[in-house]
């Protein structure tokens, strides 16, 4: 053999000692010269860029890239490891190195609320229903576990009743079948108030929801015997009634929420912490989770469409710094990275890798609208209160350069955003929801995303606080707290802000914290602000507006929550709609969540439309979300991957994937 002519038995052995996963690595080290944990064409490349001085002196293991042990990494050590890799091609089976994010908080599908742990999920598991892609490269929804997605049979009261059969040969990871009682116990314990899951206001569309949400004045269920209206006859049927037709239906049916959960696994708390717990049943099983390194899937063998799966293992790399998995993908030993540090170097760098594609999401600051920000001796209360705190945060927003933002510190082909519902949403004719929203004919949405208004700021600002004309600035305004993640835009954006606030005099203080802590202090309520993104959990502006119901647990503003509950201060009226519903300084569950109920029950969808838009007003008069940015969908794939797709939503699919030599 060609390799035994450059290398040693011993030298062979190693190295492909080297080329085995990990695990079955124990010190073998030879080839290694990225430091990854195993020997592939990522070290290879390593070695040439190395040569060519293109990657720093420490950035290589020396000694592991020294294969033919003779003192020196020279071109030969880099076709000694791709010669050997060639030999046992045969014998290794396909895999993908990628990195989206850091450790996902939980790869349950009823709890998690990431997209990266979606994309997870999403190779984990079969629902119902999934996307797919179609030759001109668009995506669709196709049935999955189902047999066929069925038309809805409405009933004589309006209801909507869909009946699913499920495709034969469906199997857990541990080869118990798949049964219909598997969908219908994950959808109750996916929409429990026990659970108290943050999706659990999707599963509202189905009968049988609002009973078991409504709670007393200590939030115990008024009904807790009340269920969804989700039967399955048999093994094989899954039969469900809807409170009216859902334009979105089957887009919600291929959402992680909706995925099966099998009762028997769930009755563990910790089922999804581990591999040795973790049942699934979808294209790849859990092999493996190092916490907070490496999480590895492995192809599902017994999945009725395993045939059709090209790539074998996939390593889900945990890591949140961009930097280190930049120059992991440069050197090879990464094929995919979702974040991109220095967006304006690698598009002039690598171009054929680098990637821009569209995306429905939001990027935007959140206040909690609990936090106290009128000064400590105004006389303003209640409604006059909430009102003038809600003029403060709309008025502090005009103090953000949207255009710097985008221009220079994301640089990834993002928009100035000057609405939530994202560009991209249609409206009921098929224009852009967010061209159709706002107050004025000179810009699209609630305020001139081009251009910042610092006078006009200063100018609503100084009905609040005590402001020093010679200085220029406010001296009475209370301390803010802005929470974000490690990751150099967020960072960058969090600064802009801090200091923009600052040459006014209002101090706003920066908390950068790991993923993890970032989710549990958000979901506690510690910040006075907080940098967060929104993607579109399927293509309806519902999915930006929903969120915000007083239960939701997406409702990171808090709104209708806390001291804000009691908080009269809101008005709606929808008898101009043919609704019977009009309340007079109301709080925010009894407008708000009232408003979108009724466009969840909405059949007209000229009315049903014109209520989201009402919904969007709303919110936005709030003040406590400011739009910053339209998403785009920035990520590097190395140009050898074919077969790879990504939707809008976020979700990147990775089970179609071949590397090309």
């Amino acid at each position: 053999m060609m390799c035994k002519k450059l290398l040693s038995l011993l030298i062979v052995f190693t190295l492909l000692l080297s080329a085995l996963p990990l695990a079955a690595q124990a010190a073998a080290k030879t080839g290694d010269a990225d430091r990854n944990g195993r020997v592939n064409i990522g070290d290879v490349t390593c070695i040439q860029r190395w040569l060519n001085e293109l990657l720093p002196a420490d950035s290589i293991d020396l000694k592991a890239a020294d294969v033919n042990r003779d003192g020196s990494v020279t071109i030969e050590d880099a076709t000694v490891i791709q010669r050997v890799l060639a030999e046992f091609e045969a014998f290794e089976e396909p895999s993908l190195d990628v990195c989206l994010a850091s450790e996902p908080d939980t790869l349950d599908p009823a709890l998690n609320s990431s997209v990266d742990g979606a994309t997870m999920l999403s190779h984990l598991f079969s629902g119902l229903a999934k996307y797919a892609q179609k030759p001109d490269g668009t995506l669709e929804i196709v049935p999955d576990a189902a047999e066929t997605l069925p038309e809805g049979v409405e009933n004589a009261d309006g209801t909507v009743t869909y009946t699913y059969t499920l495709r034969d040969n469906l199997k857990w990871s541990d080869g118990v079948a798949v049964k219909a009682a598997d969908f219908a116990f994950a959808w109750q314990r996916a929409a429990s108030v026990e659970l108290f899951a943050d999706y659990s206001y999707l599963f509202e569309v189905i009968d049988g929801y609002n009973e078991m949400w409504e709670l007393d004045e200590y939030d115990r269920p008024v009904n807790p015997e009340a269920t969804l209206n989700v039967s399955a006859p048999d093994d094989k049927t899954l039969v469900v009634t809807l409170n009216s037709d859902v334009a979105y239906w089957n887009e919600l049916l291929a959402f992680p929420a909706f995925f099966p959960v099998r009762e028997d696994v769930a009755a563990d708390s910790a089922w999804a912490d581990s591999p040795e717990a973790y049942v699934c049943n979808g294209l790849y099983t859990l092999e493996g989770w190092e916490h907070d390194s490496l999480i590895t899937l492995k192809k599902n063998e017994n999945h009725p469409d395993a045939d059709n799966v090209t790539m074998d293992t996939i390593r889900f790399w945990l890591s949140a710094d961009s930097a280190a998995n930049y120059d992991r993908f440069i050197n090879g030993s990464l094929q995919f990275i979702d974040d991109v540090p220095d967006i304006a170097a690698a598009k002039t760098a690598y171009p054929e890798e680098f990637h821009t594609a569209g995306q429905l999401g939001t990027y935007y600051a959140c206040w909690n609208v609990n936090e106290e920000i009128l000064p400590s001796d105004t006389s303003l209360t209640g409604a006059a209160a909430e009102n003038a705190r809600a003029e403060i945060r709309r008025a502090l927003s005009l103090l953000i350069d949207r255009s710097h933002i985008v221009n220079d510190i994301t640089q990834g082909g993002q928009a100035p955003a000057s609405s939530f519902v994202a560009m991209g949403i249609t409206d009921a004719d098929g224009s852009q929801f967010y061209q159709n929203c706002g107050v004025s004919t000179d810009f699209d949405g609630y305020f001139d995303p081009a251009h910042t208004d610092a006078e006009q700021a200063v100018a609503v600002l100084k009905k609040y606080y005590t402001y020093d004309e010679k200085a220029g600035s406010f001296t009475n305004a209370p301390q803010l707290s802005y929470l974000t993640t490690a990751s150099p835009a967020h960072r960058a954006i969090a600064a802009h802000i801090q200091e923009e606030f600052g040459k006014i005099g209002i101090t706003l203080t920066m908390k950068e914290v790991d993923w993890v802590t970032y989710i549990r202090t958000r979901m506690s309520g510690g910040f006075s602000m907080e940098r967060s993104g929104w993607l579109a959990d399927y293509n309806d502006p519902l999915s930006f507006l929903d969120m915000w119901t007083t239960t939701s647990g997406n409702n990171d503003a808090f709104l209708g929550s806390g001291a804000h509950a009691s908080t009269a201060a809101y008005s709606l009226d929808l008898t101009p709609y043919g609704y019977d519903v009009k309340v007079e300084n109301g709080t925010w569950a009894q407008t708000y969540d009232v408003l979108i109920s009724v466009i969840k029950g909405c059949k007209d969808k000229t009315t049903r439309y014109k209520l989201m838009h009402l919904a969007e007003d709303m919110l936005m008069n709030t003040g406590c979300v400011m739009p910053i940015y339209y998403y785009t969908d920035v990520y590097m794939l190395n140009k050898n991957v074919k077969g790879f797709f990504a939707s809008p939503l976020g979700y990147k699919y990775f089970m179609y994937t071949t590397i090309e030599p």
